[in-house]
């Protein structure tokens, strides 16, 4: 590092500030990361885990793009998980750690003011080219400017970036106290600045992109098919990190316009591994000739974070939907024991938190001071029951009928201005019918929605379900062109900037932003901010706990369900490691067997 910038006093290096430099392999957001300086791999990745094999997948849909840092166009799966890389790798045993990939060190103060990387000289794109401090200068200036909404709201947090060595490059943030930025930051996705422009960034391609991570895009099929090949002279293979990933020498990604036929492929042995999300699937769809003697493994795998968010999103810009007792009595005209005993074989648990299956989810608990004095400048954001953690979403008695429901909802729906006539929901005022559009993508969507829908015909409000392409869900999901929609936010155990744009009040307005109830509250940004914020575990549980009891109390979604564990099959010539680490299993551990007898065993040194 260049003298300027640090001093070099009793053979320490010091900041200007006066904060001690330590730059580390590793960072985690709260605490110590969990691995040594010297660890040699990943816990939950098999170190000697043979290289080779061709591994087929499958999506639903198509694809137009090969750029997958904008909104514009479809971008093909596996090109931002393959290709690219980030600064650091992201360790899946732990809540939120990150060690060494691209930067080979991190240094940042104890306020998290600024973060410092130092590249790993080794570091290369696939076409030879060095990834140097200019390229990542370019990656955050270009991403900011012209890349997904997400990026451009983390990175505009950034008020200065500095080259401080031929190595090295710092990141000085805004005085937001955003303790997450270092980590955001460190998992920036590095681009070429040698082969790409902003003009060029900005628009969809189909031209093989040149990355640094371990594989290369071999063949596009526009819309239809992409295929990976591992490149054999990929940087990072032996870094720890690395080590026992990116197994196959191939992997191809074949497109299936509906669930049905790519169904079909994985029983066919087209495709080799399969996630199943589908409960009716998963009770009666897997007795096949495959499964039966042994060349498919199905197997329910645990995974320790939170299930996220299932749930169909009101769309609370549209105007039947601004009146909170309209949503609330929505809520309760959803059925969910009767439709998880009918539709999905009795599988399937309640969503009672927007973070449930996790310490972080705030249901059956009181809130703690922490979060008492978090919400208490908003003492209308938080529903006393939700509060003293009572409250639950009802349940019914499971035959169908759901009169106490009804009743409800009646009554809300009452008091929000409605009253029945001739058997139809109509404004008291102007008469005008209660209606809404319920988007759904595909069949699976439909059954349900479908089911849904008839149960609101019996309080009189005409709910029309409309499936439409992937591409037009797509685009009218980012648009915000709906009136409620099917949407999953899923969760880690360590939320953080992401929570901004998924619920803060400027990502309402921001299309292509995941807030697509439209929320706009001062107390959810509050808690966000909190969440940020925080210094220690305790502090930070706390804090989503009051984020979610405010998005609990806001109702902005009809809950629906989660899967208490990951269902995966798969053929048996994909093997995996033993252990599973918190956040379910990781593909890139997997390898390929063609002659292995057991379905889930570790190779030998």
């Amino acid at each position: 590092m260049k003298a300027p910038i640090f001093l070099l006093i009793a053979g320490l290096l010091v900041h200007p500030a006066g904060v001690m430099a330590e730059p580390r392999g590793g960072i985690a957001m709260h605490g110590a990361p969990g691995e040594d300086a010297d660890f040699s791999h990943f816990p939950y990745a098999e170190p000697n885990a043979p290289k080779g094999g061709k591994v087929r997948f499958a999506e639903q849909g198509t694809f137009d793009s090969l750029n997958p840092f904008i909104v514009k166009g479809g971008a093909a799966e596996g090109v931002r998980q393959y290709v690219y890389e980030t600064l650091m790798a992201r360790a899946y045993d732990e809540p939120f750690s990150l060690y060494g990939l691209i930067a080979e060190t991190i240094d940042t103060p104890p306020d998290r003011s600024w973060v410092e990387f130092t590249l790993n000289p080794k570091a290369k794109f696939s076409d030879g080219a060095p990834i140097t401090v200019e390229d990542v200068i370019f990656s955050h200036a270009v991403l900011r400017d012209r890349g997904r909404p997400n990026h451009r709201s983390y990175y505009k947090k950034v008020t200065k970036v500095e080259k401080t060595g031929d190595r090295s490059v710092r990141f000085t943030f805004d005085g937001s106290g955003d303790r997450e930025m270092p980590l955001i930051m460190a998992l920036m996705p590095i681009l070429p600045s040698h082969l790409l422009t902003p003009d060029t960034f900005e628009k969809t391609t189909l031209k093989p992109p040149v990355g640094s991570g371990p594989y290369i895009v071999a063949e596009v099929d526009p819309g239809k098919r992409i295929t990976y090949k591992r490149d054999p002279d990929y940087w990072a293979r032996d870094l720890p990190v690395n080590r026992g990933r990116f197994n196959f020498d191939e992997i191809r990604i074949d497109y299936f316009r509906d669930a049905s036929s790519m169904f079909e492929g994985f029983k066919s042995g087209l495709v080799d591994l399969r996630e199943e999300l589908n409960p009716t699937l998963w009770a009666q769809g897997y007795d096949f000739p495959a499964l039966r003697d042994g060349r498919v493994v199905k197997e329910s795998l645990p995974i320790q974070t939170p299930a996220g968010m299932s749930a169909l999103a009101f769309n609370t810009r549209r105007p039947q939907f601004a009146d909170p007792r309209v949503r609330q009595a929505l809520i309760r005209l959803f059925d969910y024991a009767w439709m998880d005993r009918t539709l999905y074989h009795d599988l399937f648990a309640y969503s009672q938190s927007y973070f449930v299956r996790s310490e972080l989810s705030s249901h059956g608990r009181p809130a703690d001071a922490t979060e008492r004095r978090l919400l208490a400048p908003f003492p209308d954001a938080v529903k006393p029951e939700i509060m003293d953690g009572a409250f639950s979403f009802r349940a019914s008695d499971g035959t169908g009928q759901n009169r106490q429901g009804r009743v409800e909802a009646l009554k809300l729906l009452e008091a929000a201005g409605y009253v029945l006539r001739d058997g139809t929901l109509v404004n008291a005022e102007t008469g005008k019918p209660f209606t809404f559009e319920i988007l759904a993508r595909n069949r699976a969507q439909e059954r349900l929605l479908l089911t849904y829908a008839a149960a609101l015909k019996q309080v009189g409000i005409d709910a029309r379900i409309r499936q439409v392409d992937a591409a037009q869900y797509e685009r009218r999901k980012l648009t915000f062109d709906f009136d409620m929609i099917p949407n999953y936010w899923g969760a880690s155990l360590s939320p953080g900037n992401e929570q901004s744009f998924r619920w803060g009040s400027k990502s309402a307005e921001t299309e292509g932003s995941l807030n697509l109830p439209g929320v706009q509250s001062e107390a959810v940004d509050a808690m966000i901010e909190a969440i940020l914020a925080a210094q220690t575990r305790d502090d930070f549980v706390s804090a989503v706990r009051a984020l979610d009891r405010v998005l609990l109390s806001g109702d902005y979604v009809v809950p629906l369900f989660y899967l208490p564990d990951q269902w995966i099959a798969h053929w048996k010539r994909l093997k995996r490691p033993q252990s599973t680490p918190l956040y379910g299993y990781q593909i890139d551990t997997w390898w390929y067997d063609e002659d292995s007898k057991t379905g889930a065993s570790a190779p030998t040194p």
